[in-house]
């Protein structure tokens, strides 16, 4: 690694403040440039920009029920950013969250039905595990169809999160289905004693309490284990890890598996905790979303966390924004949609022009 230079009567702390600041500051300007043009694409349909994310402020965290519907909707996002976030650290893109999710709701639907009086302590218990293990080993066959066979990880995944969606379909319309859902098919309904509570004092459910925790054991995961720097160390290099006898092979599949078991929690808590039942409301697009919050996060669990709670705003005040401005609620995905090629723009802009940066600020 080249050092930087530091001449008399220069501080070593500028270039030292610039490189921790580099990741922070690469991800803001990538949003603020999404915020921007998204605002010249308001204008052109002749809304205001200024109405437009004041609202979203009002909606997202203008008040303690908009913070309350904002961190409710928080949790799947943050499961959801985790499927990406780990897999990105050995170098691979997986966006195929959504299908583990929607597989891990099923399946939680599936266990919660048959274990119908068996009480909390034990049912949850499973169901969790069950939805875990579906998602683990559905975004694990990604992961070994990438090592064993080469498969591009980024195709496969997003071809197995199609595949997913139709067997939910199939299972919930099919084998899986309560006779009595009539106009919407689903599993059977839940009962009282197997749907997840609310933290005490918030209209929120528990599943926000274990995303956060998440979030904190994957980053101990990445950055205090032995097992998360042989991953950093493939992710930058697999040759010169195999040369090491680092065992890829093994942390491409354990990871692989890992972050789907997140999304597979997901699917249960939204079918525990808000729907009461696995039905098609699973397919929300929070996998897809979690590609956004974990590109925004740089793929560092803990500022998962605060981008997570962000974008949960922006969907929070979808509703009031159709109200006031008369636009539809999808226009909250083209927000997205900016933010996200902002993302990758800046990514491919500031490989180009780093050369050009001065000796001084580099690492």
């Amino acid at each position: 690694m080249q050092h930087a230079v530091i001449r008399p009567g220069e501080s070593a702390l500028l270039p030292c403040l610039a490189r921790r600041a580099e990741p922070v500051v690469i991800p803001l300007l990538a949003l603020l440039a999404g915020f921007a043009a998204f605002s010249l694409f308001l204008v052109s349909q002749g809304k205001s920009p200024v109405q437009y994310f004041s609202l979203v402020w009002l909606g997202g965290f203008g008040s303690a029920f908009s913070w309350q519907n904002t961190l409710s909707r928080t949790a799947p996002l943050l499961f959801a950013a985790l499927c990406v976030a780990l897999p990105a650290r050995l170098g691979l893109v997986v966006i195929g969250g959504e299908g583990a999710i929607v597989l891990g709701g099923v399946t939680a639907g599936a266990l919660g039905a048959a274990l119908i009086g068996s009480g909390p302590v034990i049912a949850l218990p499973v169901m969790a595990a069950g939805a875990m293990l579906v998602g683990g080993l559905w975004i694990g066959l990604a992961g070994g169809l990438r090592h064993y066979r080469g498969v591009n990880e980024t195709i496969s995944s997003l071809l197995l999160a199609y595949i997913a969606i139709a067997l939910m379909n199939h299972l919930v319309e099919g084998p899986l289905r309560d006779p009595t859902s009539l106009n919407k098919p689903s599993t059977a309904a839940l009962p009282p004693d197997l749907r997840v509570g609310n933290i005490p004092g918030l209209d929120v459910h528990w599943g926000l309490a274990v995303g956060v925790t998440c979030c904190v054991l994957a980053w101990m995961l990445i950055d205090r284990t032995t097992w998360g720097f042989a991953a950093r160390i493939a992710g930058g290099n697999v040759r010169a890890a195999q040369v090491q006898g680092l065992p890829v092979g093994r942390l491409i599949l354990g990871f692989c598996v890992l972050a789907g078991g997140f999304a597979g929690l997901a699917g249960m808590f939204e079918v525990t905790a808000v729907l009461g039942s696995a039905n098609g409301s699973l397919v929300a697009g929070y996998g897809y979303t979690g590609i956004l919050i974990a590109f925004l996060a740089r793929h560092n669990p803990l500022v998962i966390i605060p981008v997570a709670i962000l974008l949960a705003g922006f969907q929070a005040s979808s509703g009031l924004i159709q109200r006031r401005m008369d636009l539809p609620d999808a226009t909250v995905l083209v927000l997205q949609g900016f933010v996200f090629l902002s993302i990758l723009m800046s990514e491919a802009l500031y490989g180009r022009l780093k050369p050009f940066v001065p000796e001084k600020w580099r690492a």
